[in-house]
């Protein structure tokens, strides 16, 4: 998580995700969200928040039994995410546009106007330049930071 104090009683953190588990270099990991809910159908009344942070999952893999299977697992549409990144970051499958689309359009509802969308992205996979086009919205401004220059952090203000 990239917040400063996970107890900050202004952030509430969601995933759908909830578990603890030993990654493969032996550190516990745990997703333990105050609400646990689908970024895609958000438990909250419209216009809700002042900020949202939408960091959606930025992998999609199919590397079989590659010497990249244990970071990044191998996928198909039923598969458990097995790869460390995986695992950590959650996966993409085939209607990752339309789950990205519909994750945008909630993040949207739930914002008040005047609010700011923060949202974060990684194209180890997939362009920003692609999910950008899954929103109508345009964003104010961003930055590109990372060892590879691969992660894009985007400003949208709400009308």
């Amino acid at each position: 998580m990239f917040y400063f104090d996970k107890n900050d009683d202004r952030v509430l953190f969601q995933d759908i995700r909830s578990f603890e588990t030993t990654l493969c270099d032996g550190r516990t990991f745990e997703v333990d969200p105050d609400i646990q809910a689908d970024f895609t159908n958000m438990p909250y009344e419209d216009e809700h928040f002042s900020m949202v942070v939408f960091d959606p999952p930025h992998l999609l893999r199919n590397v079989g039994n590659s010497k990249f299977a244990d970071i990044y697992g191998s996928l198909n549409e039923k598969a458990t995410p097995k790869g460390y990144q995986h695992i950590k970051y959650g996966a993409l499958y085939s209607d990752w546009r339309d789950m990205l689309s519909k994750g945008f359009n909630e993040c949207f509802r739930v914002l008040m106007h005047g609010g700011f969308l923060i949202f974060k992205w990684n194209e180890t996979d997939i362009k920003v330049s692609e999910v950008l086009k899954l929103t109508s919205e345009k964003p104010v401004f961003g930055h590109i930071s990372g060892k590879r220059s691969n992660t894009h952090w985007i400003c949208f203000m709400k009308k």
